[in-house]
């Protein structure tokens, strides 16, 4: 039994060693400012955008900041693919590109998941630590997109805003 267990572990240890070989994932590095970034097609207050760039930019913009463990396979993997996942729920910097019933889905959406806590994730708060968004924050964000919301509902009809019944 012991003799199975150091093969197994030399096994697991050979194949961490060889994954690292493996190509990256591309990078979610953008040195281009956005023309559809959210603070280009409306206004965004500096306190607002601050904690969107810190709690938020890092799954959901052209522009990731990288941890030093994302060298490493697998752990490279599964964080392109987290940020690959939720660039397409919702992209900061993509935003202005969305039609405008989709800009106001994803504010509501995103006051929701704000509210229940689950964004940002705990997952990734536990690792950043400055990423966590206290109660003053969440209603700075809050009372920001239900304010630009509104607005939408005073520009737009409701049938424009509101998704279709199937």
């Amino acid at each position: 039994m012991r003799r199975l267990l150091k093969i197994l572990f030399r096994v697991v240890l050979i194949g961490l060693v060889l994954v690292q070989f493996a190509p990256r994932a591309t990078l979610n590095i953008s040195n281009k400012k956005s023309l559809s970034s959210i603070d280009n097609v409306h206004n965004v207050p500096d306190s607002v955008l601050l904690i969107l760039k810190t709690s938020c930019y890092d799954c959901h913009s052209n522009n990731t900041t990288y941890p030093w463990y994302s060298k490493i396979q697998p752990v490279s993997w599964w964080l392109n693919d987290h940020i690959s996942e939720g660039k397409r729920e919702l992209n900061f910097d993509e935003f202005g590109s969305y039609s405008i019933r989709r800009q106001f889905h994803k504010l509501k959406e995103a006051n929701e998941q704000i509210e229940e806590n689950e964004m940002p994730l705990q997952s990734y708060t536990l690792i950043h630590r400055n990423a966590s968004i206290n109660d003053a924050q969440k209603q700075t964000i809050i009372k920001w997109s239900n304010a630009l919301i509104d607005s939408f509902k005073t520009v737009y009809p409701a049938d424009s805003l509101n998704r279709k019944k199937r």
